[in-house]
């Protein structure tokens, strides 16, 4: 896929149909462990919610660092 078909994929807008569809769908027995997995690290790598803080506001500057280079 190109930049450009993934930047359109990105941009384009939903329909309300889609998005009802997305909300109401079952998540998968896998994707649902795999998230529970996820917040457990995360919350045992970060336990205090000042921690947890910290990291975000670590990640959204490095997320905002690189958006200015691109």
């Amino acid at each position: 896929m190109t930049r450009e078909a993934i930047d359109r994929t990105l941009q384009r807008t939903v329909t309300s149909e889609e998005l009802r569809h997305a909300l109401h769908a079952p998540v998968a027995r896998q994707e649902r462990e795999e998230v529970l997995a996820l917040v457990r690290w995360f919350t045992a790598r970060y336990p205090a919610p000042e921690d947890r803080l910290a990291y975000v506001r670590q990640a959204y500057a490095r997320w905002r660092t690189h958006m200015a280079h691109r």
